[in-house]
């Protein structure tokens, strides 16, 4: 019962905690980073594989569901001098899709940033969602780009509309395969949560060690009178702007500080970002404090990814593609 997955991009494991959460069990994991692998190890107890260029498809297990945080490479430029013959060759693209080929998974959940859409015009997201589809959000195409047959369906969706203290859009990428079903299945994405979840809850006092210099918010931070940066302290009813991977760097454009600490100003701390993540507070973080940075600014916001998830099971139950138990899909309303 239930349904078995494989992590792909799995960076530090939010895809992992959203699926676990609702009933699944990871059989596979690949990450080359070592530091989110580090990280990855102290909350799940295994390491994930490495460089997903050097493994085999033939060695992953057989998967209900694949998920992917694939990195946006510039791969269309080779779709414009091939045509669509092999427009994903050389990319890591490209090793989801022979994944795909090899596995055959019922479905899979990608996510990628919001610039994808717009990426060489569209062109990007044009090769993608070609390479991968039967039908792309309920409309049948006229050819398929490969032998990967999925219906696809993608959106954007903001993090602070799945109870998420963070201003996050993303573009996911959910496929089910004609395997399950010839016509278009009976998914959608999740409607909104009415009730927003704003930064001033989560935010913490009196915490030593992350404060900015005075020098540095005098010369930097500070040095134009135009609002910025963002600042917040247990009062804001706000979501906080995007978590960058570079948010070690104390950019005032983009970033969110606090006011607190020794200096008056602060980084978000560690407890703050696992917020703004949807991550649990028990969640370890084993590494530097730039590392984590990068790590959680890497990441998925879990409760999206849940929500999503939430929303491809009943899907999948609903065509008979995988058996839970009464217990378990009361589990999917109460998570």
């Amino acid at each position: 019962m239930g349904f078995v997955f494989a992590d792909l991009f799995a960076g530090i494991g939010g895809f992992r905690i959203a699926l676990e959460a609702i009933g699944g069990t990871c059989l596979f994991a690949s990450e080359w980073d070592k530091y989110a692998q580090k990280t990855y190890q102290a909350n799940f107890g295994d390491i994930p594989h490495g460089d997903i260029t050097k493994i085999d498809p033939s060695t992953i297990p057989d998967i209900d569901i694949l998920t992917a945080g694939f990195p946006c490479q510039p791969f269309s430029s080779i779709g414009k001098r091939e045509g669509f013959e092999h427009p994903t060759q050389g990319t890591l693209f490209h090793d989801v899709v022979k994944i795909l080929k090899k596995k055959k998974p019922k479905a899979f959940i990608l996510e990628n940033v919001e610039g994808l859409v717009t990426h060489d015009g569209g062109n990007t997201l044009k090769i993608i969602l070609n390479t991968l589809s039967v039908s792309i959000n309920g409309q049948y195409l006229f050819f398929s780009q490969s032998d990967v047959r999925y219906h696809v369906f993608w959106a954007i969706l903001d993090a602070k509309d799945y109870a998420v203290p963070q201003v996050r859009k993303r573009i996911f990428i959910v496929g089910i395969s004609e395997d399950i079903s010839q016509d278009v299945p009976d998914f959608s994405f999740p409607t909104p949560i009415p009730n927003q979840e704003f930064i001033g809850s989560y935010v913490e006092q009196n915490i030593i060690g992350y404060s900015i210099s005075k020098h540095l918010q005098d010369s930097y931070l500070f040095k134009l009178d135009d609002g910025k940066p963002e600042l917040i302290d247990r009062n804001s009813q706000i979501q906080v702007k995007t978590l960058c991977s570079t948010y070690h760097k104390i950019q005032r454009l983009t970033g969110t500080f606090v006011k607190d600490g020794e200096t008056g100003i602060r980084l978000l701390s560690e407890n703050e970002c696992k917020a703004i993540m949807g991550y649990p507070q028990s969640f370890t973080i084993p590494v530097s404090r730039t590392q984590m940075y990068r790590q959680f600014g890497n990441s998925v916001a879990v409760p999206v990814v849940r929500e999503v998830t939430k929303s491809l099971i009943n899907c999948l139950v609903k065509y008979k593609a995988i058996t839970m138990t009464s217990a378990q899909k009361r589990s999917l309303i109460n998570v």
